[in-house]
């Protein structure tokens, strides 16, 4: 007889916070919080470009009214190039400021720069630490060869090294793939993957196009990621194995993302508490056939 298809534990979930101050406001966003919080999610994912700072202000004015939260909660943002010493502690301390926090539980890189790989950027990474402003420190939307790059420089000079990634993955884009994973647990690193329904195109919803006030309505640039022959194939498997088995579309993308093997954390955003519950039941399915087949390509 054979073995079932293995399944590992699902990632755990964080609420990502990009719709604030742009898709949502103050009001929506603090209930949000607040629903996320009742369900048990304590990671809280920002980024000093999400909305322009309005991300963090919005999640910073939620932190002060719930200050006995923040003993239990971990807090995560993302700082943007350029990367030199100074940019990167003025960035921090903006942050900070914005948050209303004495110091970050994780701080990302945002993106790749070359300025990035330069032991004088990592080195003010690693003050940071050492001073308490930052526990931890990661990558954004690095690929292997970069994340690399940056730990052979940081264990030559004896710097603090990273220890989260964070990376678009989803059954469309898919940039934490099997041998980065295997990279990040060899060095230690937790994998952190984001935008599960691929910014709504694993909905359908783009077939004709960009409805308004989509997320690809309020960032045009970010559809180019998803409107190509490979991403239209994939969303296609989806349809198919969703029309097969009755089973949504939403709910079989998501649910792919929190079991596959190697990912630590999902980030989860959205613009109320249904979003939420979505993903908690789409993180309570399991059946791993349906995932591999939805993952083949």
């Amino acid at each position: 007889m054979l073995a079932p298809p293995f399944s590992p534990p699902p990632a755990a979930l964080g609420l990502g916070t990009a719709t604030f101050g742009r898709e949502i406001d103050r009001p929506a966003a603090f209930q949000l919080l607040d629903h996320a919080v009742a369900r048990g999610i304590t990671h809280f994912d920002t980024a000093a470009l999400y909305g322009a700072g309005a991300a963090e202000q919005i999640l910073g004015e939620w932190l002060a009214r719930h200050r006995d939260r923040r003993a239990g909660s971990h807090v995560a943002t993302k700082i943007y190039p350029p990367y030199t010493p100074a940019a990167i502690t003025a960035a921090c301390t903006s942050s900070l400021q914005r948050l209303g926090l004495g110091f970050l539980d994780l701080l990302y890189l945002h993106k790749w720069d070359d300025r990035a790989k330069d032991p004088a950027a990592l080195a003010a990474l690693h003050e940071l630490v050492r001073h308490g402003a930052v526990r931890a420190i990661g990558a954004s939307n690095f690929d292997a060869t970069q994340l690399a790059t940056i730990h052979a420089t940081q264990r030559q000079h004896g710097l603090t090294p990273f220890t989260f990634l964070q990376n678009n993955h989803n059954l469309a884009v898919r940039e934490a793939e099997p041998g980065l994973r295997s990279y990040c647990a060899t060095h230690a690193i937790q994998v952190v993957t984001y935008s599960p329904l691929g910014a709504g195109f694993l909905t359908g919803k783009h077939r004709d196009g960009v409805p308004p006030g989509t997320r690809f309505a309020y960032s045009p640039g970010h559809g180019d990621i998803y409107f190509n022959d490979v991403c239209r194939r994939r969303l296609a498997r989806l349809e198919a194995v969703a029309h097969r088995t009755g089973i949504a579309m939403p709910h079989l993308a998501i649910a792919w993302v929190f079991h596959q093997a190697g990912i630590n954390r999902v980030i989860v955003g959205g613009r109320g508490p249904e979003h939420i519950e979505q993903a908690l039941a789409a993180r309570a399915f399991d059946d791993p056939s349906l995932f591999s087949e939805l993952g083949h390509d």
